[in-house]
């Protein structure tokens, strides 16, 4: 078996995979190949990888490294499994770009990622290389999962699903810790609420905690909303989840992904207008190139640590291995993954990509239905969803109409600007990005 890691460059990220592929023990026999463009990169994730494999797996895998597009397709060959984690133009210069230009039409953004038009740039400049990814894939290892790791998610994963022959499902983090973090901050027993039902649908990042049940069987949710409702009438402002609180009080239910994410997927909290609502929900403003540049600065102190010959690992809860060892020994394992829609939440488009739950064993990865959604959810996701389609259609047809009506439609930039500043932003990142876009007409 072979697990063919992209974007290997990312050191710690291919630790969690590839340390928890080692402890499986249907895994542990595999041929792993890293690839990245970034030679200084590579070459540490690799030197990570084989003291792992030496330390915690006997050696029992191989390790092979591939730099750079010539060697690409030979990263790939024979791969029964491709990890994508690649962030294409990096903080610089391309998240710097997506956060500094919209700044000067007064348009300020959070971690600009997923949706808004840093998330539409960050799809525009990303798809062409995944496209790259699917016609090398579809030549030298057809039948092999693409496992996508990388946002932003359903522009990314739906792309892939719709355009390309290649077995595509999307992983994300925030579906894992949903329940359990809303249910810790909210002050529940964790040992008393014990072994928990629970249900989440929607979209990525937007998904939505339908319903959760404790051990006994009863409805937690009269209690989550009554406690939630309490915060934010307390007038607390330090608190780290006041966006989706408001989300619980105002659409009747809690969300997947954090409070900085989903402050910038609508038109409700982050207003030039109002500038107090970014206190009044303690929104971190420019929060992601903040984590950038503490990330890089903690990756030098931490570098050592990660290239040390006695580095270990302790298993965690990436879906990755999960995904690996079900298939290979038909042992079933339940995960939530980022798929085409085909009817499984009836009131949003076919071709969306949307976040339920699946099966997997050896027939694959296999998307449970989940019915309607209530309708102001599904409301909500379709105003993220008109902006994923249209940043494919841009991406697909390549014209530069279909880039200015996906950010037109896109609800916090919209409420923000006219639409001919709209376009004029639009043509600006189209010129500051420069080379990381392809032509449009």
């Amino acid at each position: 078996m072979k697990i063919t890691f992209m974007g290997a460059g990312s050191t710690v990220f291919a630790k969690n995979v590839l340390g928890d592929v080692m402890l499986t023990e249907s895994l542990r026999e595999c041929d792993i190949a890293l690839y990245d463009i970034d030679a200084e990169r590579l070459e540490e994730s690799y030197i990570m990888v084989t003291a792992l494999n030496r330390n915690i797996n006997e050696n029992r895998a191989k390790v092979n490294k591939y730099l750079g597009v010539p060697n690409r397709k030979d990263a790939l060959r024979n791969a029964d499994f491709v990890v994508n984690a690649i962030q294409v133009g990096l903080y610089d210069p391309c998240t710097i770009t997506d956060f500094e230009v919209p700044k000067r039409y007064g348009l300020r953004q959070t971690i600009a990622d997923t949706c808004g038009i840093g998330g539409i740039f960050r799809a525009l400049r990303t798809i062409p290389v995944l496209k790259g990814f699917a016609d090398d894939m579809e030549e030298v290892c057809p039948d092999a999962y693409f496992l996508n790791y990388t946002n932003p998610m359903s522009m990314l994963a739906g792309f892939m699903q719709r355009y390309t022959g290649v077995k595509t499902v999307g992983l994300c983090h925030s579906v894992q810790g949903c329940t359990k973090g809303l249910l810790s901050n909210l002050d529940f027993d964790l040992d008393e609420v014990g072994i928990f039902k629970e249900k989440i649908a929607g979209i990525n990042h937007m998904g939505w905690l339908l319903e959760v049940y404790d051990q006994y069987g009863n409805d937690l949710y009269p209690e989550i909303r009554r406690r939630a409702i309490e915060v934010l009438e307390s007038g607390v402002t330090d608190h780290h989840d006041l966006v989706r609180y408001e989300y619980i009080r105002r659409f009747g239910y809690y969300c997947t992904e954090s409070s900085e994410h989903n402050a910038e997927y609508n038109n409700f909290f982050i207003k030039s207008k109002y500038p107090e609502l970014v206190e009044r929900y303690n929104i971190p403003l420019d929060e992601y190139p903040r984590r950038c540049v503490g990330q890089i600065a903690r990756w030098k102190d931490a570098k050592e640590k990660y290239l040390h010959d006695e580095i270990t690992h302790n298993k965690t809860g990436e879906y990755a291995s999960g995904i690996m060892n079900a298939i290979v020994t038909d042992v079933p394992y339940k995960i939530g993954g980022n798929v085409m829609n085909n009817g499984l939440i009836d009131n949003l488009p076919r071709e969306a990509n949307v976040e339920v739950t699946c099966l997997v064993n050896r027939y694959g990865i296999q998307p449970c239905i989940q019915g309607a959604l209530p309708v102001q959810l599904a409301a909500m996701n379709m105003t993220m969803i008109n902006v994923h389609l249209l940043t494919i259609e841009a991406a697909v047809t390549l014209k530069k109409e279909h880039i200015y009506q996906a950010a037109m439609l896109e609800p916090h930039t919209s409420s923000e600007l006219s639409i001919d500043d709209i376009v004029r932003l639009c043509d600006d990142l189209i010129e500051t990005h420069g080379d990381w876009l392809p032509k449009y007409h």
